[in-house]
């Protein structure tokens, strides 16, 4: 094992450098990651028409993890917590989509509850991330 900074660890094997990156052991990267899957699945059912709702959705929901991860790479504090704060805004950003879709009947109540619940704890984690 190598030490190649404080953002991923290295490896060799057969005379090949590989990079485990430390930001998928985040929960809250995890957590952005499960909860873009979801969405994405179920906007894969939407009807057509709605394109302009899911296209939306999706880009909101992806850029949390994409964020987080970009975040992670950067080496000064005031450049991750930037990316942290775009992330935790495009959490936001996902809120009056659901609604939206909810009211079309794209999205059950029930089915908004639980994704309202998973953006509500993703943004405390985030805010708890931009404080460090």
């Amino acid at each position: 094992m190598l030490n190649c900074g404080l953002l991923f660890r290295c490896s060799i094997a057969q005379g090949k450098i590989f990079m485990a990156f430390l930001f998928d052991k985040l929960e809250v990267y995890q957590k952005a990651v499960d909860l873009a899957d979801r969405i994405t699945t179920l906007t894969e059912k939407f009807p057509k028409g709605t394109y302009y709702l899911s296209e939306q959705l999706n880009r909101a929901v992806l850029s949390i993890p994409l964020n987080i991860a970009e975040g992670n790479g950067r080496f000064h504090r005031k450049d991750r917590q930037n990316f942290f704060r775009i992330a935790r805004g495009s959490a936001f950003e996902c809120v009056p989509i659901l609604e939206l879709c909810r009211r079309k009947g794209l999205v059950n109540p029930r089915q908004l509850d639980y994704f309202l619940k998973q953006l509500d704890e993703i943004s405390k984690m985030l805010t708890g991330l931009i404080g460090k």
